[in-house]
């Protein structure tokens, strides 16, 4: 387990001050290292060199630093890592940004890598003192642009233990302009303590990574040992952390600051980036907020377009380029779904003009239950689990949401429940829900642990929104109290015909509880109350720039299928029932030309609805590109039906006009540019110019100035770009796919994979044939298996694949016998043995991943991953048998 992030970073603007040059650094050592790191002509090499440098108090911090050999001065970015990292974890940041035109300096701190002296945890005397030193080099430095002699235009970015010294040295110096703290604190005694609860589990994960006790400063080490016995913070601890804080430096943060937070982080949640944000736009700061998908316990950390908006950001606030697009005040990426293989969440995201909040446009949930009572049992023995600190970065929870379920967990008899009425209509909640109870207790106090689950309408599915709970105590609780309960913020979508539940549980296996056993009892004084920020939208469909690549034939079959569209042939009645359903195939049959007896497919079956995205997959020969070339109207079927949005599927349909195809072949005109090879495209097909999207295409393209250029110019790569906006013009309903990861490397077939989902996400359905099993696993929501022309299964890839009884748990360690013995023996197990990557545990009925995964935390397993043994490919090889 490691706190370090992947290197979102940036720079900004602001306030500056001279301060003394370099005197206060002294150079200990140089050595510089010329880095062939371009990849094209166009690109400049960047030159790095290594240096010690020595601080007031005689501690060495070892930093790398990053400028390209082209001329002039440039803005500075100063790298900070995460915790228990070095500067090398951020080495390739700085190389992009040095080629973006940028003097970059990175640097290990105290503590960490090759750097000497304590942990302080960003102490104002230390670390954040160190930060000023490094920026005194490096106005020394001639690559630097400086506003005033002593200060350099500087901007600070870095994850998690570096956000916050962004965060710091933004408000210690006011040489800093602009900072891009990710996944950060702004009160690091909330962030361990919230409510006054210990995040025991956190912590000790922060002392452990660290490499002790006693590698940090010794009063935190004394903090530390003082709480984790007494499992209560006090008045003294949170003030230690609070000077560490960049709170303690609120009202001097007056710098643009682009703030980033995960959803799925248990450790520094949202409510921090919220309280940051407010404090600093109060300052009068541009602010932007923007929460990813990942966080402290997993998922995506979306580097790629973390980095890309940091750079846009420094680009503005330390070039000056003030005609960039630095994205909206406010973005969230929202999933949809999850992978099959891997459990990466489907993102898309979501925007609004202004920052939301955590309390806008609140709605009331009512809420049912009486008054009930529930143990503290003693020890706080068993606790409930929420997430798992250790556990998530690791891959395990985001591994568990491929089989549907998560790791939370409530004992009987040990917390209260109040349920909603199923919501009427689909409900999107992104904030902080609030509920007032009555608490009353048989001790002096009470530690409450609050969560809002998500219910299915069948009642035995339940998801706790990012894995996320809101400790409280209540002092004084024996006489009884009323308290407002702030639950996690979240930003989760309730569907039609679900309930909230509002649980209070009085362990967590990630805080301490009183040890001493009590009775509490709690009363609903009100409903659940949800924000629901209805001025965050989801974009429609946003698309990567460029992605894969069919050889083009398919855009000449395209305009043909949509210039038959035009033309009026007879067809039969549409059917109004099936006229929202985007394919339904009933019986299609062909067989071969010249044979009476012969078919290429034969009575195949099956349907698609929206938003899917569905695999057609079977051996060479089973039928799919028949069927394929039926569906688009090119050749006639001799029995079965085709229905599209309702309508039957004849040569010159006009409902093929909904449909788009891309398949083999080349269909661009080479001395056309690529703009007018769109513009021919839709001309040819008779429809309105304002249905074609176009605008939405380019962008697509992302081609730029090359729009206009020739495209026997283009290289392979530019005629993929160009492709994929001519498949999409119009934005069919219905998208055909013909082994498009074809002559694709595997980051390409990754950003065409995203394609597909995000294209569906929006509503609109994809079919894909593909022979590339693992790509179908991880893109598609629904299979057809096909063979000799018959259909031998269709229906949801997990369906399909089955997660089976069996699953393969991934160990850091290989596990040892004594403790493989009380694996076997834990109940639900039927039995387990070792793998090449971890164990293989088989269940009994009635076993589940989520029981097993709870008493293996407690048996100490060092678990990385928890998944399905079954693959797709081993599913398709047993439905086909041998015709593959």
């Amino acid at each position: 387990m490691h706190l370090r992030t992947p290197r979102p970073g940036g720079l900004l603007r602001g306030p500056r001050r001279i301060m003394a040059a370099a005197a206060a650094v002294v150079l200990l050592a140089g050595v510089g290292t010329w880095t062939a790191v371009a990849a094209s002509g166009d690109t400049p090499p960047v030159h790095r060199t290594d240096r010690v440098m020595t601080m007031d108090d005689g501690t060495r911090v070892d930093t790398s630093y990053f400028t390209s050999t082209t001329a002039g001065r440039r803005p500075a970015v100063l790298l900070a890592h995460g915790f228990g990292g070095s500067k090398t974890d951020v080495g390739r940041q700085a190389e992009d940004l040095a080629r973006d035109g940028y003097a970059v300096l990175t640097w290990s701190a105290r503590g960490f890598g090759r750097s000497t002296g304590k942990i302080g945890l960003n102490d104002p005397k230390h670390e954040v003192a160190d930060v000023s030193r490094l920026i005194d080099w490096l106005a020394g430095q001639p690559q630097v642009r400086l506003d005033r002699a002593g200060d350099p235009r500087v901007g600070v970015a870095g994850g998690s233990y570096g956000g916050a010294i962004s965060l710091l040295a933004a408000g210690s110096d006011h040489r800093v302009d602009a900072i891009a703290p990710a996944i950060t604190y702004w009160n690091l005694a909330d962030a361990l303590f919230p409510d006054g609860v210990f995040k025991k589990l956190w912590a000790g994960v922060f002392f452990n990574t660290g490499g002790g006790c006693a590698r940090f400063e010794p009063a935190l080490c004394r903090m530390y040992e003082r709480v984790a016995v007494s499992g209560k913070p006090d008045a003294a601890a949170r003030a230690l952390l609070e000077e560490r804080s960049p709170s303690a430096v609120a009202d001097r943060i007056k710098v643009p600051t682009l703030l980033t937070q995960g959803q799925t982080d248990s450790l520094f949640t949202l409510a921090q980036t919220d309280a940051a944000e407010k404090a600093i736009r109060a300052n009068g700061a541009p602010v932007d907020v923007d929460w990813i998908a990942g966080g402290h316990d997993g998922g995506d950390l979306e580097e790629g377009r973390v980095q890309a908006r940091v750079r846009t950001w420094f680009d503005r606030y330390l070039k000056g380029d003030r005609g960039i697009d630095t994205g909206p005040a406010f973005r969230v990426t929202r999933t949809g779904g999850v992978d099959t293989t891997d459990g990466a969440a489907r993102l898309r995201g979501a925007s609004a003009a202004t920052y939301p909040g955590l309390a806008n446009d609140r709605r009331a949930v009512p809420l049912t239950g009486g008054e009930q009572s529930f143990a503290n049992p003693a020890g706080a023995s068993p606790p409930a689990v929420s997430a798992l600190p250790g556990l998530g970065t690791a891959g395990g929870l985001t591994q568990l949401s491929s089989l549907g379920i998560g790791v939370s967990l409530d004992f009987p008899d040990q917390y209260a429940h109040f349920d909603s009425a199923p919501v009427t209509r689909d409900l999107r909640i992104t904030g902080s829900p609030t509920a007032t109870v009555h608490v009353r207790s048989t001790g002096d106090d009470a530690v409450l642990f609050g969560k809002v689950y998500d219910v299915a309408p069948d009642g035995r599915r339940q998801v706790l929104p990012s894995q996320l709970v809101a400790p409280l105590r209540i002092e004084g609780a024996r006489s009884g109290k009323d308290v407002k309960l702030t639950l996690p913020a979240i930003d989760h979508a309730v569907q039609k015909g679900h309930r909230l539940r509002l649980v209070l549980a009085s362990t967590d296996l990630g805080y301490a509880s009183p040890a001493a056993p009590a009775t509490y009892t709690v009363a609903l004084k009100g409903g659940l109350s949800v924000p629901t920020a209805p001025g965050v939208t989801t974009a429609a469909a946003p698309l990567p720039a460029w992605v894969w690549w069919l050889p083009a034939t398919g855009a000449v079959l395209a305009l043909t299928l949509l210039l038959t569209g035009r033309r009026r042939t007879a067809h039969s009645a549409p059917d109004p029932g099936l006229a929202d359903v985007p394919l339904r195939i009933t019986d299609l049959s062909k067989r071969y030309a010249r044979s009476t007896d012969r078919y290429a497919v034969r009575e195949l079956s099956f349907r698609v609805e929206r938003g899917q995205v569905l695999g057609l997959l079977g051996p060479n020969g089973a039928g799919k590109t028949t069927t394929l070339r039926m569906l688009m109207g090119l050749i006639k079927p001799d029995g079965g039906e085709i229905r599209v949005f309702g309508h039957a599927v004849r040569p010159g349909t006009p409902v093929l006009s909904r449909v788009g195809a891309f398949v083999e072949g080349a269909g661009f005109l080479p001395h056309l540019s690529g703009r007018e090879n769109l513009e021919l495209y839709w001309r040819a097909t008779g429809r309105p110019p304002e249905d074609a999207h176009l605008a939405e295409a380019l962008e697509i393209a992302g081609l730029g100035d090359a729009l206009d250029r020739a495209v026997r110019t283009y290289s392979q790569g530019m005629r993929q770009r160009l492709a994929i906006a001519q498949a999409m013009l119009g934005l069919p309903d219905l998208l055909i796919l013909d082994e498009p990861t074809n002559g694709l490397d595997p980051p390409q077939i990754r950003e065409m994979r995203e394609v597909m989902i995000r294209y569906a996400a929006a509503g609109r359905t994809v079919i894909v044939s593909s022979h590339l099993l693992a790509e179908v696993e991880q893109s598609c929501t629904h299979l057809v298996v096909m063979d000799r022309g018959r259909l031998v299964q269709a229906g949801p890839v997990r369906e399909i694949i089955g997660s089976g009884d069996t699953l393969l748990v991934g160990t850091g360690t290989p596990v040892e016998e004594p403790l493989m013995e009380k694996v076997a023996a834990l109940p639900g197990v039927a039995s387990a043995v070792r793998a090449e990557d971890g164990l293989l545990i088989r269940l009994e009925p009635g076993g589940t991943a989520e029981r097993l995964v709870v008493e293996l935390v407690r048996l100490e397993v060092p678990v990385a991953s928890v998944g399905p043994h079954r693959r797709l490919e081993d599913a398709f090889l047993t439905l086909i048998g041998g015709s593959a």
